[in-house]
């Protein structure tokens, strides 16, 4: 099948001609999920808080 994606769509999700999608049926409806390159993943958790509390090692 083809699917018309609408361009303000397209364009806010930077959405690439060609591009390949997870379809997903969920609760009676599908979803297209878009595959990302590894590398456009790069710096998408910058500023998230990293710090956590250890609990002590146990010997």
């Amino acid at each position: 099948f083809q699917v018309v994606i609408p361009r303000t769509v397209r364009e806010s999700l930077r959405l690439r001609p060609g591009q390949k999608m997870q379809v997903i049926e969920y609760d009676g409806r599908i979803e297209f999920v878009p595959e990302r390159d590894i590398a456009e993943l790069r710096g998408f958790l910058k500023g998230i808080n990293t710090e956590f509390e250890r609990e002590e090692d146990r010997v």
